[in-house]
């Protein structure tokens, strides 16, 4: 694994950042689409936005402090409208009200707290006839649409320093060999070697350094992530929006991590360019969490041991593993089915209680945990093993996956009839 490739894998958690003009409408990053909104008004409105409380400092420090490891900001989304100060059209911020270069100040405050930075850009311009229109229908269009968005992307990737992703979306309905995507795919790797990109670029894209599962969690092979809201639905920002709850946004990191990947969670600033107290109060709390627990999520691997659903997440690191418990029912007990070896130590992460864990049978019983979590979020044993676990015959697969046979012993110790007690009945 590449320098690249090994950070991204290590960084566990980013935040993806909806921003654009559209934020001062409050109804979400699509309402010049959804709406079917007149482009010319909404245009105009465009050009006058001015968020007057950005402090894009203030973003990377709040990004920071909720334990994520990278940023990326939408510089162009669907509606055509520009953050940065782009040489090939005046439909930017640069060149309207605000007077300001967004991505610029995105990047610097992103390295000044040391987050690595990743750059979004849609393919898409609901703006231009020939993205509707198509290749087939409009080729002189959609060649000099397609040259503009090539042009762009070389823009980005020379001059703003060290862009660490590279963030495609809205190829749709185009294929990559339309949207010229090994051309693109070749600028960015002329211009930044050590970029990552994702495989968003157009249908049957088959590049790309990691893949984006969108609002679900999709274990893939080599690397992903899962991008996903703070609210119940959109990406930018909404006055109506609802707000999934720490505890939920949480579940979705440690589901990710259980699962090989990292969590893109998204915040969409309002059209004054602050980020909504809500979205605040729970990165804050997802922060705190991170301090105790962050080595259950940074640089982990998915690891499947024994069934775990009716306890929480497993992740692991070498030989340690991490149980991040989802519940907890206060009987001072936890039954770990199928492993055959007790940990040489472990702990709950934060709290100094003195856990236990002995063999019994077939499983390990955690014993001795204390009778309030030490978390009101999810708290985490750390079960450290000198040597690779052992597990039972029945628990080396997935509860239902693998050959169903294995559980017929288990089974016949009871018996073989249909009668309480297993035993057949004469007739």
């Amino acid at each position: 694994m590449n320098a690249a490739h090994q950070w991204f894998h290590d960084a566990g958690f980013g935040i993806f950042v909806h921003f654009g003009p559209y934020a001062q409408i409050g109804r979400g990053e699509q309402s010049l689409l959804r709406e079917h909104r007149a482009q010319i008004d909404y245009a105009k409105k465009a050009c006058q936005w001015n968020p007057a409380e950005l402090d894009m400092r203030q973003w990377a420090k709040s990004f920071r402090a909720a334990g994520a490891n990278y940023a990326v900001l939408t510089t162009r989304h669907h509606d055509g409208y520009c953050l940065w100060d782009t040489q090939y059209t005046d439909y930017s911020a640069a060149k309207q009200a605000p007077q300001r270069d967004f991505v610029r100040e995105f990047v610097d405050a992103c390295r000044e707290v040391g987050l690595k930075v990743g750059l979004y850009y849609s393919l898409g311009d609901w703006r231009i006839p020939a993205f509707w229109n198509g290749p087939q229908h409009d080729p002189k269009g959609w060649a000099e649409f397609t040259t503009y968005v090539h042009d762009q992307v070389e823009e980005l990737c020379t001059n703003y320093g060290q862009i660490d992703v590279i963030w495609f979306d809205g190829a749709w309905p185009h294929s990559a060999a339309a949207w010229k995507a090994d051309r693109i795919t070749e600028t960015i790797r002329r211009c930044q070697p050590a970029c990552l990109i994702n495989n968003r670029l157009g249908r049957e894209c088959t590049g790309g350094d990691f893949t984006t599962p969108e609002h679900y969690i999709e274990a893939s092979e080599g690397l992903w992530e899962s991008c996903q809201v703070t609210t119940w639905r959109l990406w930018g920002y909404h006055r109506g929006e609802r707000w999934k709850s720490t505890a939920r946004l949480l579940d979705l990191l440690c589901e990710t991590a259980s699962k090989g990947g990292n969590l893109l969670l998204n915040v969409g600033p309002d059209g004054e360019g602050r980020l909504p107290e809500p979205c605040q109060e729970r990165f804050a709390e997802i922060g705190k969490w991170l301090e105790v627990h962050g080595e259950a999520i940074y640089g982990v691997q998915a690891r499947q041991l024994f069934e775990n659903v009716s306890l929480g997440w497993l992740t692991a690191r070498y030989n340690d593993l991490y149980l991040i418990l989802r519940f907890w029912d206060n009987t001072g007990t936890i039954p770990l089915p199928g492993l055959l070896t007790p940990p040489d130590k472990i702990e709950l992460l934060g709290c100094d209680a003195a856990v236990t864990a002995r063999l019994e049978g077939e499983r390990v019983l955690v014993e001795n945990l204390p009778a309030n979590p030490p978390t009101d979020l999810f708290p985490v044993l750390k079960l450290s093993f000198a040597e690779a676990p052992v597990l039972a015959s029945w628990a080396v697969d997935g509860l239902w996956t693998g050959n169903a046979r294995r559980y017929a012993p288990w089974a016949a110790k009871r018996g073989t009839s249909v009668w309480a007690d297993g035993k057949p009945r004469e007739n």
